[in-house]
């Protein structure tokens, strides 16, 4: 233990200590950062997915709703407040809402409900929307 006290002693009395140097350090930071390029790519249509989900629920919960106001009224409604469906604030409203609902059209018999994104999720100009009717027909119109 002394030994390797004094030899200790030594090295930093000549100024020499044993460490890793600040080049060694930066090129073991540009591997990190460029593994992490490549991974990143494929993270974003993982996001996009997961996101979706969210479009997909809020859908289901339209059709839940029309539907229970067909079975009222014998009709579909045209107006998301009358089915008792409450819009989240979007994202670029401040809220955390991905996807904004909106009825397409409605009759008697049928409807058509939109979620489209309000945010580009992987950033190729194209915003998801998806589109559900009265057979439940879930459909990804645009593609992120």
């Amino acid at each position: 233990m002394k030994i390797i006290k004094k030899r200790y002693l030594r090295q930093i009395k000549k100024g020499y200590v044993k460490a890793y140097s600040l080049t060694e350090i930066l090129i073991v930071l540009c591997i990190i950062g460029i593994l992490l390029l490549m991974v990143l790519p494929n993270q974003t249509s993982v996001i996009g997915q997961a996101k979706a989900i969210e479009a997909q629920a809020m859908l289901n919960q339209v059709y839940g709703l029309q539907k229970s106001n067909f079975y009222r009224f014998s009709k579909y409604s045209n107006n998301l407040e009358e089915i008792g469906f409450e819009q989240e604030p979007t994202v670029d409203e401040g809220g955390q809402a991905v996807y904004k609902i909106e009825i397409i059209e409605s009759s008697n018999d049928s409807f058509l409900a939109r979620a489209t994104s309000v945010t580009d999720l992987d950033g190729d100009g194209n915003f998801n929307t998806w589109e559900i009717d009265h057979k439940k027909l879930l459909t990804e119109v645009v593609k992120e």
